[in-house]
C-alpha cells in the first residue's frame, strides 16, 4: 500500500507543479526510490489510456473515496504492470473492478484495431503532435505584478520578446527562447509549447499562472466590475477563480464551490500562492446551494464550467473521449442542463458564462438552447468576443453568438463559451463587452478585446 500511496502523491505533486519527477520521487521518503520512479514513469507513459479506462469503466464514480492519482497507479499495475502485489484494501478494490476494466481495455483495442497493450501507446504520438501545436500560455497575475515587469523579468533571463502577435501564424512560428504578447488577451504571454516554467521563480511565487488561452476566456468574458459578488460554481483547481480575483482586483467577493475535499485543498493552495483574498471556498455540491440564501443576495455574476467529456483537451487520445457513448453524453448533458438552470435561478444574477472543454454539440449548443427555451424571455445570449474567429455551431438561431476554440484554428485546447445576460424590460441591446472591461480597461485593451496595450503609470513589484 505504501508504494501506491507514494506514487499517487508524486503524481499529485506533478499536477500541482510542486517539482519535477526526480525531485518528487527522491524527496518522497519512500525507501525504494527506483521502484517508485519506475512505477510513476510507466503510469505517466500510459496516462491518457488510463484516464479513458477509468472513465469508460466509471471506476471513480463507483468508488467515491478513490483519488484519481491512486486509481491510475492501481489500474496501471493491474493491467499493464507486474500485477498488484501489495496495496491492502486498495488492491482488493481494484480487483473487484478488474472484469469491468479489462472489458473496457478490450473495447479500446477493438476501436483502434490493435491487439497489444503497447500498441495503444501509438496514440500518444498523435496526442503529442496535437499538443505540440498548442503554445505554452502564461497569464500574468495582476494581483502581484504587471505585464511590463514580467516581460522585463524574462528578458533578463535570456528570452527574446517579439512584441504583440498580429496573427495565430506568428504564434505558431515561436521557437526556442522567444515569446510574445497574445493577440487577443491583454495579460497573456505566449511561449513555444516545449517551454517548461514550473521551476521558474515567477511561477513558484504566484506571479504568473500557467493556463491555456481557452481556459482564460470564461473569466475574461464574464468581466465582473471591481466590488461585484461572483460565484465560481465548479471552481477546482482554481485557475479561473484566481483570474476572477485579478479582474475584481481583490475587491468584492467570490464564492468558489467544489464537492471534493482534496480538490478544495488544492484550490486553497493555488489561490493562496496567487495572493487571492475575498474568496470563500465552499466544499459543497453547487446544485445543493440555496439561491435564496441571503449570503448570495448580491451575486450578479456566475462562472459555470461544469463536468464534461473533456473531448477538447489535446492531452487526450484521438477517437476516445472524442467519441464517448451516446448514454454518457446524454447523462453529461442532463447534468449540465440542471446545473445551468440552477445557476440562472439566483435572483440578482445579471451575467453568466457557461463553458466546457468539450467538442460535442450535445454538451454545448444543445444545453444552452434547451435552458434558454425553459427560461423564455428572461435571459438572452450575448455576442461573445465578436473578433474571435470560431463561432458556435448553427444548432439554433443565435448560436453564432457563442464561441468555440480548437488546436487547429485558435492554437488552444478545444473549448466552448456562451455568455448569457438577464433581459430587463425596456433595456438596451446587450453589450458584448463585460462591465469590468468597459469600466476598467486592462492593459492591451481598447474598444474591444485584443486592442493595443496601454502602458501603466505605476508598476507593481514582484518577488526578487
Amino acid at each position: 500500500m505504501a508504494l501506491y500511496s507514494a506514487a499517487a502523491a508524486v503524481l499529485e505533486g506533478l499536477e500541482r507543479g510542486e517539482g519535477g519527477l526526480k525531485s518528487l520521487v527522491y524527496n518522497s521518503g519512500f525507501p525504494h526510490v527506483r521502484q517508485l520512479y519506475a512505477l510513476v514513469s510507466e503510469t505517466l507513459r500510459y496516462a491518457s489510456v488510463l484516464e479513458k479506462l477509468l472513465d469508460g469503466a466509471a471506476l471513480l464514480q463507483a468508488e467515491k473515496k478513490l483519488a484519481p492519482q491512486l486509481a491510475k497507479v492501481l489500474v496501471y499495475d493491474l493491467l499493464f504492470g507486474k500485477g498488484l502485489k501489495c496495496g491492502g484494501r486498495w488492491k482488493a478494490l481494484a480487483r473487484r473492478h478488474r472484469a469491468r476494466l479489462e472489458a473496457e481495455l478490450a473495447r479500446m483495442k477493438v476501436r483502434h484495431k490493435v491487439s497489444r497493450n503497447e500498441d495503444l501507446l501509438a496514440l500518444e504520438k498523435a496526442v503529442s503532435a496535437a499538443a505540440s501545436q498548442v503554445p505554452r500560455y502564461v497569464r500574468v497575475n495582476t494581483l502581484k505584478t504587471c505585464v511590463e515587469d514580467v516581460i522585463d523579468f524574462f528578458k533578463r533571463q535570456g528570452y527574446a520578446y517579439l512584441g504583440k502577435a498580429a496573427s495565430v501564424e506568428e504564434l505558431k512560428a515561436l521557437s526556442r527562447k522567444k515569446f510574445m504578447l497574445d493577440l487577443h488577451l491583454p495579460e497573456l504571454l505566449v511561449f513555444p509549447s516545449q517551454t517548461d516554467l514550473h521551476d521558474n521563480l515567477l511561477y513558484t511565487s504566484g506571479h504568473i499562472i500557467l493556463q491555456d488561452k481557452a481556459s482564460c476566456l470564461p473569466a475574461f468574458l464574464l468581466g465582473p466590475a471591481a466590488g461585484s459578488h461572483v460565484i465560481d460554481a465548479c471552481a477546482a483547481p482554481g485557475n479561473k477563480t484566481s483570474h476572477l480575483a485579478a479582474i475584481l482586483k481583490n475587491k468584492g467577493r467570490i464564492f468558489a464551490f467544489d464537492v471534493e475535499p482534496k480538490r478544495v485543498a488544492t484550490m486553497n493552495t493555488l489561490l493562496t500562492r496567487a495572493g487571492v483574498t475575498g474568496c470563500q471556498l465552499v466544499q459543497q455540491d453547487f446544485l445543493t446551494v440555496d439561491p435564496r440564501d441571503p449570503k448570495y443576495s448580491k451575486v450578479t455574476h456566475i462562472l459555470l464550467d461544469p463536468s464534461c467529456s473533456g473531448s477538447g483537451m489535446v492531452t487526450r487520445g484521438p477517437g476516445e473521449e472524442a467519441a464517448p457513448s451516446a448514454e454518457r453524453l446524454q447523462a453529461l448533458a442532463g447534468f449540465q442542463r440542471r446545473v445551468l438552470n440552477h445557476a440562472l435561478s439566483f435572483p440578482a444574477l445579471r451575467r453568466l458564462v457557461y463553458s466546457t472543454c468539450s467538442l460535442h454539440q450535445e454538451e454545448n449548443e444543445d444545453v444552452v438552447q434547451a435552458v434558454l427555451q425553459e427560461w423564455g424571455s428572461a435571459f438572452r445570449l450575448v455576442t461573445a468576443f465578436p473578433s474571435w474567429p470560431c463561432r458556435g455551431l448553427a444548432a439554433f438561431s443565435g448560436a453564432e453568438n457563442c464561441l468555440r476554440a480548437s488546436p487547429a484554428e485558435t492554437l488552444t485546447h478545444g473549448f466552448f463559451v456562451a455568455v448569457l445576460e438577464r433581459c430587463q424590460e425596456g433595456a438596451a441591446a446587450p453589450s458584448s463587452m463585460p462591465a469590468a472591461a468597459k469600466e476598467n480597461p486592462q492593459p492591451g485593451q481598447g474598444t474591444e478585446p485584443g486592442a493595443a496595450p496601454k502602458k501603466r503609470k505605476k508598476k507593481k513589484q514582484w518577488v526578487k
